[in-house]
């Protein structure tokens, strides 16, 4: 019901996109409110381009009889305003046929199937000759079908990739299952609450995206966390009610601990003061709270209502794989370096994380934009071969002037004393002459100087600057006139300095929470300062790995995309984000784990052993997961999309593998008694109810309470000290 609700008030309502001309910062930010303030009414507009079919010289009356074709078909279709005069490129090699869209801009897309009907009949008609349309519909169009079309393929091999791993890990269909139906149930509900807070916050089109992510994420690991714990119990013997019972207790509080700090941690992204930023917070809060409402609530009732059906069917050889017995043997060993020379060890790891890391100090950000795409995709080819017949066609600057109505014959001159200054300068494009576009109330006056480069070049840039410096003087004589210079080019170089700016105030909160939490949870200044210094060595390193794939042309082919020598500059503070809070997760079962054994009286380094051993095939299940779902990301077109895949499966087995199996147990086992400080383990007259598991079992958490050796809670039977040798207490 509660899906449904979602589901039905977020469609009632409808989503608030984020509109880009308000969502800008700085100069850039200031260019798209002048523009909007200007109520001008936007025709989505199509360009037929002619070529010859060889990309030689055009054969210029056969391209002019494709035009006059051309515009005849487009006059006749409702949803076509105008054809323009075809206009012929400077180097001869290409005519372009103007066409005007009726309706607006934002439903072009859907209204364009017809006039690209056109353009391929004419294509198919004019032999020796290419015919091709891009546009502001066809281009929107273009790429949301390859992009959807990857979302789709990414979601069909996404859920049967976790079910797969969970099958491995439960060894029965049902309980793999399980998991997977909540983390869709909370993608889906999220997907609702989510165009509710919309119109409170606009949503960004990448937020379903990164719902889906972090909702089959985080969804799966806290289902997989409750479940392994409640089969743990019912293993030593408790009744299927007793085992939801501890189950809630231990990894239910724990799954509120942790979602409690991943949402926390996520609004750190608040404070960047931007609206993508603002959109994306948002939509991972959401998931993530219906997560863990979901896993508290929704979860234990199935699982009662299940009981040992839970269990079934069972897949043979996988049940029988994890229903074993016995200690595993491959834990105790790689825990061996650790355990015998932790400063050794230490040294090492450390040394080879930041060796990882190193690349991260050449790091440079930029926006993607058409430069990033796959030249696989056939509305990128055509946008190439558009703008390298008509520069101005490609990378624009988009100067905008705000000044009173009387002035506007004085706004008009400036401008084009403007364009005619930027005629003589090789930093812009020449092969058309801008048009000074102005309101109705004459007060908003707007032109497109393009660039002959694309955005990743440094040329491109540098005319930006240029033409920033020449508006000011332009409007010298201009009284009250308000002016700023935006575009692509001018909206990466503003939102790459914002983000410079206030990224210290984003990572000094999410470190400050980091601190706090594990302070508060373990009682341990040490411990608190170990999880910050241990989750920034491992973000380090993954931001490292993502600058060497990335910033270079080794991984390419590979991964299929081309480098544009950058690294999408929203990503780094969104995936230091995420890492922290998802990272927290692992920490806080582990080092629960490890103080909990402590707190039964074994040495510091049975501690580490027995609480790594014990937790090691959950939390390794759970990384699996996460690793394969990020992994499917690094599939898609969409360079950050791509990027934010790689960064995040690097991350998680970085975290899951060099720190939970070198960093960590080497520092806490070099530590000794230190690592409790400055609380300790004694003297509290109190101990942590017994949550011992089985060799290779599920992951323990600290209980929710403590209780007096004398009264254990019901059904919970004392269990044998987990460092060998001690008496059963």
């Amino acid at each position: 019901m509660f899906v449904v609700l979602c589901l039905f008030l977020g469609g009632a309502a409808g989503t608030n996109k984020l509109d880009s001309e308000e969502s800008g910062v700085r100069e850039s930010g200031r260019a798209g409110k002048i523009v909007s303030s200007g109520d001008f009414t936007e025709r989505p507009e199509e360009n037929v381009l002619i070529t010859s079919d060889s990309g030689g010289k055009l054969d210029r009356r056969a391209a002019e009889r494709a035009a006059r074709d051309i515009t005849d078909r487009m006059k006749d279709l409702p949803e076509v305003r105008s054809v323009g005069e075809p206009v012929p490129a400077p180097n001869g090699k290409a005519l372009l046929v103007p066409v005007t869209m009726t309706g607006d801009e934002d439903d072009a897309m859907n209204r364009v199937g017809p006039l690209l009907d056109v353009s391929a009949e004419a294509d198919r008609a004019h032999d020796g000759l290419k015919i091709e349309e891009v546009g502001d519909g066809s281009t929107v169009k273009g790429m949301s079908d390859t992009i959807g079309e990857d979302f789709r393929r990414a979601e069909l091999i996404s859920v049967p990739l976790t079910l797969l791993i969970l099958l491995v890990v439960f060894g029965a269909i049902i309980a793999a299952g399980v998991p997977v139906l909540l983390a869709l149930s909370c993608v889906v509900s999220a997907m609702g609450l989510s165009s509710l807070a919309s119109h409170v916050l606009p949503e960004t089109s990448a937020v379903s995206n990164v719902i889906l992510l972090m909702g089959m994420a985080v969804g799966v690991d806290y289902s997989l966390f409750y479940l392994k714990r409640e089969r743990e119990e019912r293993r030593k013997g408790k009744s299927h009610l007793d085992a939801i019972d501890i189950a809630a207790e231990t990894s239910g509080h724990t799954v509120v601990v942790s979602g409690t700090t991943v949402i926390v941690a996520m609004a750190g992204l608040y404070l960047a003061q931007e609206a993508t930023f603002a959109s994306l917070a948002t939509g991972s809060i959401i998931v993530v709270a219906v997560a863990v409402l979901g896993s508290v609530t929704v979860l234990p009732a199935l699982l009662a209502k299940l009981g040992g059906r839970v269990d079934r069917p069972r897949v043979p050889f996988l049940w029988r794989l994890t229903m074993r017995s016995g200690e595993s043997r491959m834990w105790p060993v790689l825990l061996r370096p650790a355990l015998l020379k932790p400063v050794l060890t230490l040294v090492v790891s450390i040394g080879a994380l930041l060796l990882l890391a190193l690349p991260a100090l050449d790091m440079k950000l930029k926006q993607p934009g058409q430069d990033d795409l796959s030249r696989d995709i056939p509305i990128v080819r055509a946008t190439d071969r558009l703008t390298d017949a008509f520069p101005s066609e490609g990378t624009v600057h988009k100067v905008a002037v705000r000044a009173p109505a009387g002035e506007a014959g004085q706004v008009e001159a400036a401008l084009r004393g403007l364009i005619a200054r930027a005629e003589g300068n090789s930093l812009f494009a020449h092969d058309q002459t801008p048009v000074i576009r102005e309101s109705e109330d004459r007060r908003v006056h707007t032109v497109d100087v393009g660039t002959p480069y694309p955005p990743k070049n440094p040329k491109a840039t540098e005319s930006m600057k240029v033409l920033r410096g020449w508006v000011p003087q332009a409007l010298d004589d201009v009284p009250d006139a308000e002016s700023a210079v935006g575009g692509a080019v001018a909206q990466g170089a503003d939102f790459t300095a914002h983000l410079e700016e206030r990224m210290p105030w984003v990572v000094g909160f999410v470190l400050l929470l980091t601190f706090g939490t594990m302070a508060v949870i373990f009682r341990s200044l040490a411990v608190a300062l170990s999880a910050v210094l241990l989750n920034l060595l491992s973000a380090a390193a993954s931001f490292g790995v993502l600058v060497a794939v990335f910033q270079h042309t080794w991984a390419e082919g590979l991964l299929d995309f081309d480098s544009s020598g950058t690294v999408v500059s929203w990503l780094p503070l969104f995936l230091f984000v995420v890492l922290f809070g998802l990272s927290m997760d692992y920490h806080v079962f582990v080092v629960s784990r490890i103080r909990e054994m402590a707190l039964e009286g074994a040495s510091v380094k049975d501690s580490v052993r027995e609480g790594i051993v014990r937790s090691a095939g959950v939390v390794t299940s759970a990384a699996i997961v996460m690793v394969a779902v990020f992994s499917i990301f690094g599939t898609l077109n969409a360079v950050e999309f791509k990027q934010l895949g790689v960064g995040l499966a690097a991350a998680i087995m970085l975290d899951a593998v060099v720190i939970r199996i070198f960093v960590l147990p080497a520092l806490m086992t070099a530590l000794g008694p230190w690592n409790w400080w400055p609380g300790g383990t004694s003297g509290t007259g109190r101990r942590l109810s017994p949550v011992s598991a089985p060799a290779g079992g599920g992951a323990d958490v600290p209980a929710a309470s403590y209780a007096p050796p004398a009264a254990p809670g019901p059904g919970r039977d004392e269990a044998p000290s987990a460092s060998p040798g001690h008496p059963q207490r």
